[in-house]
Formats: structure tokens, C-alpha cells, sequence
């Protein structure tokens, strides 16, 4: 899996980051404190704070941290049978910076920098658990067929009042004290004009870290929002942004005495956090699904092979104990293998939009998955629908719930199953993280097995 270490460690060739760095440095020779990133198999990142004067070095030599970091559960636990931790003597990779993510951490209270990283072995070649080593992979797959990917992430997430309650019982997210029914007031200016400081402080940050965002919604319960970034023409680009702007949201949250969480189903009554992705696939001339004369023909084939695919990668888009509590009729998820046009209520929408535009919109995952995965799934659908020729079923018109089209599963434990026993996974991540993903996720699914819960006390003490 990685090869013998060596005295030197060779940085994988990427022009540019010299000039990078020295522009860096001479805007900003006054910082603290370095903050490398790296994203694990959950999402969950990890990494090092180093003192500011140790950036140019970073730059150079790179970082070490153990290969094992992609054998943690999200608890941040060693999962031995990964094969990653102690029987390999721990070893540590060599994680090398990300271009153009070198950028201030402006809620931080010393000036402090922060950069993505991505994990190398010590001859510079990628180590394949390395979840963006994963989707690089996905899109080197897609340009040997001819075809690039454009795509953009929506990410929901709630705001809670910091307290110094244990998270025993269910928290109270922001406007959630009222009188009479409860209150959803869906796409309300007045609840973003209460949180003006917040919202400002969240697009101010972005602009400081090139971070695309868009445009910021009140969603379906109180408390919950939503926001958009702009398309990128790099799936690794895009999967980046949503990384980073989860952290911005939660870091400015903190700065305001408030808790962000992208929990994908915090509460019962009330809907989920979902991460919406949309995606298009473009060629030498263009969108190939704008073409006038096969555009709509290749849209579904695209279509069919997401459908066909989506039992089997439904962990990568779902891959939380709590994540599939999402996966229930009239949680504003959708639940059931289907499709349609301008329709919230399906798992692929195609938004009404210009021909240039048309796009799949990947409605399924949680919002604290993990968006390098999440993409790898979609690209592995569509390439497999492209390549397959199959057509999908009609279109679902009106409310999907109430249709009788096969659900998917809201058990974890089926979804691992379907992942590990599908050759098509297999190929799509590299066996090296199919093994991996599925070890996390079982043991996962046990420690949760392994809690007695209160209702079960409350039932049968």
C-alpha cells in the first residue's frame, strides 16, 4: 500500500505554489499560527497547529501524520481491522499542501493561516484512503472517457445557543421558544436579519478564503439554514469548498456564542440536514447535456445508472448511525430510488434551468457526509449510466412519498452490506478504501448496537 521510506521525501510536481507562498507571506509576514488540515474517511478533520514561522517549510518538506488517521471511526478511534494502526508500525505519510488553500482564519483570535492538505506516501505517490486521492481518481476515470465534471454543493445545518447542558435531551435551536404552533417560517428574511452580524461575518470570511458562497436561506425548521456555493469546473474544487465552509460556518458560529451543526437528523419532528449536489458533465464542446440532439438522451442515461448504483453506494451519500434516521417518508428527504423534473420530493432532480444549465441534482446525502466521497458515488453513477446506454424509468410528477417506487433502505447495517458486497463500489473508491470505509462503518454500527438507550430503560426497567 505505501512504499519503503527514504531520506528524502519527494513533493509531488505542482507548479505555481512558490509564487503562491511568497505572495502569501508578503501580504500576511505577521503570522501566529499555521493550521493544517486534513479531511479523514468520516469527513472529520484533523491535523497540527504549527507557529506561523513554519509555513515556508510546510511549503517544502511537507507534514507528517500517521497513514492511520484514515483507520479512525468518528469518534476519532482506532478501528483495527483497518490494517492501518499498530500492526503496521504506525507509519506516518507525508501530507503536502493544496493549492490555493492557503488563506487567513478570520474568526481566529491570533492571526492564524490555514491549509488543506493531502496525505502522499514518501516517493510523492497519493495514498488511496485519502478520501480527495479517491475522487482524483473518480475524475481521471471520467477523463479517460472524454468527459469533465462540473458541481456544486448545498449544505444545510442548524444554530443552537451555546449552553453548558450535556446534550442529553434534545438541544433548542434558535427561534424555537414561541407560542401557538410551530415555527418553520421557510425562506424568511427576518430570521437572517436577526442573525445580520452572523451572516455578514460568514460571507466576509468567505471572500477571505475563496470560498464561492451564494446565496443564504431560512430552511423548513427553526433554527436550520441553508447555503449555496457557485458551480466549480473540478469536482476536487468543489468538494474542497464545502469542506472548508463548514468549518468557516462553524467557526464563526463559535465567534457569536452560537454551536452550527450539520447533524444530519437531530430531531425527530423536525426535518434533516441534507447535502444537495449538483452536477454536470461537460466535453470538448460543451455541456453534454444541453446538446439539441443527444443532450437529453445522455441526461438519462446518466439518470439510470445513478438509480441502478444508489442501493449500493448509499453509504457514501449516508454514512452516519443518525444519517439514516433521515432516510424516513415526509422528513423533506427523499426516500424512495426515483426521479423528476422540478421535483423536491425525488433522489435525482433535474431543476428547471437554461439548456446550457442542465444539471442533476444529487438530493440524497447527509449533511456531515463526507463531500469527496458523496462525489466519487455520483460520478460512478453517471459514468456507469453514460456507459451502459439504459434507459430510467418515468419521471415521478407530484409527491413522491406517496408513490410506490422501491425505498431506499433507512438501516445502516443493509447499506453496509449492499456497499461491501458490490463490485461496482469496489472499483469506484479502489479496494484499499472499500475495505476500509466498510471496517469504519461496521464498527460504528456496533458501538451504537452495543448503548442501552433511554427509551429502552423508560420501557422495560
Amino acid at each position: 500500500m505505501v512504499t519503503a521510506p527514504r531520506q528524502a521525501w519527494e513533493r509531488p510536481s505542482e507548479e505555481g505554489w512558490e509564487d503562491e507562498l511568497d505572495r502569501f507571506l508578503a501580504d500576511h509576514p505577521d503570522i501566529d499560527t499555521l493550521e493544517v488540515i486534513l479531511p479523514d474517511t468520516n469527513g472529520v478533520l484533523r491535523g497540527k497547529w504549527l507557529p506561523g514561522a513554519a509555513i515556508r517549510k510546510v511549503f517544502k518538506e511537507g507534514v507528517a501524520l500517521p497513514f492511520a488517521l484514515f483507520g479512525l471511526d468518528v469518534w476519532g478511534r482506532e478501528v483495527e481491522q483497518t490494517g492501518l494502526h499498530i500492526e503496521t508500525g504506525d507509519m506516518d505519510g507525508v501530507c503536502w499542501p493544496i493549492a490555493r488553500t492557503l488563506k487567513l482564519v478570520p474568526w481566529a483570535e491570533r492571526k492564524t493561516a490555514q491549509v488543506l492538505m493531502s496525505m502522499y506516501d514518501r516517493a510523492g505517490v497519493p495514498f488511496l484512503i485519502d478520501p480527495r486521492h479517491v475522487l482524483a481518481r473518480m475524475t481521471d476515470r471520467a477523463a479517460g472517457r472524454g468527459v469533465t465534471a462540473t458541481a456544486a454543493f448545498e449544505l444545510e445545518f442548524y444554530l443552537f445557543e451555546e449552553s453548558e447542558d450535556d446534550w442529553s435531551g434534545p438541544p433548542k435551536p434558535l427561534f424555537s421558544t414561541h407560542l401557538g404552533p410551530a415555527r418553520q417560517n421557510m425562506y424568511a428574511l427576518s430570521d437572517l436579519e436577526s442573525l445580520m452580524p452572523l451572516v455578514d461575518d460568514i460571507r466576509r470570511g468567505a471572500d477571505i478564503q475563496g470560498i464561492p458562497a451564494d446565496a443564504a436561506v431560512s430552511e423548513a425548521a427553526p433554527g436550520q439554514f441553508e447555503l449555496n456555493l457557485h458551480h466549480r469546473r473540478d469536482p476536487l474544487l468543489a468538494a474542497d469548498d464545502a469542506v472548508l465552509l463548514r468549518r468557516l460556518v462553524a467557526g464563526v458560529a463559535r465567534k457569536h456564542n452560537l454551536k452550527a451543526s450539520f447533524m444530519a437528523k437531530p430531531f425527530a419532528e423536525w426535518p434533516g440536514n441534507g447535502m444537495h449536489v449538483h452536477v454536470s458533465l461537460e466535453d470538448g464542446s460543451g455541456n453534454i447535456f444541453a446538446d439539441p440532439q443527444a443532450g437529453e438522451r445522455r441526461l438519462e442515461h446518466a439518470i439510470a445508472g445513478l438509480l441502478d448504483t444508489m442501493p449500493e453506494s448509499l453509504l457514501l451519500y449516508i454514512s452516519t448511525f443518525n444519517g439514516f434516521r433521515r432516510m424516513q417518508p415526509g422528513s423533506y428527504a427523499p426516500t424512495s430510488i426515483c426521479w423528476g423534473h422540478d421535483n423536491r420530493s425525488v433522489a435525482l432532480r433535474v431543476p428547471a434551468s437554461r439548456a446550457e444549465a442542465s444539471r442533476i441534482e444529487h438530493r440524497i446525502a447527509g449533511a456531515d457526509a463526507n463531500p469527496y466521497l458523496v462525489l466519487t458515488g455520483v460520478l460512478a453513477g453517471m459514468l456507469e449510466g453514460l456507459e451502459a446506454g439504459r434507459e430510467p424509468p418515468p419521471p415521478v410528477e407530484g409527491n413522491a412519498y406517496e408513490k410506490t417506487h422501491k425505498r431506499l433502505t433507512p438501516w445502516m447495517d443493509e447499506a453496509i452490506d449492499a456497499f461491501e458486497e458490490s463490485s461496482r463500489m469496489k472499483e469506484a473508491v479502489g479496494a484499499h478504501m472499500h475495505k476500509v470505509l466498510t471496517d469504519i462503518k461496521r464498527e460504528e454500527l456496533n458501538a451504537f448496537g452495543r448503548e442501552i438507550s433511554s427509551l429502552e430503560r423508560q420501557t422495560y426497567l
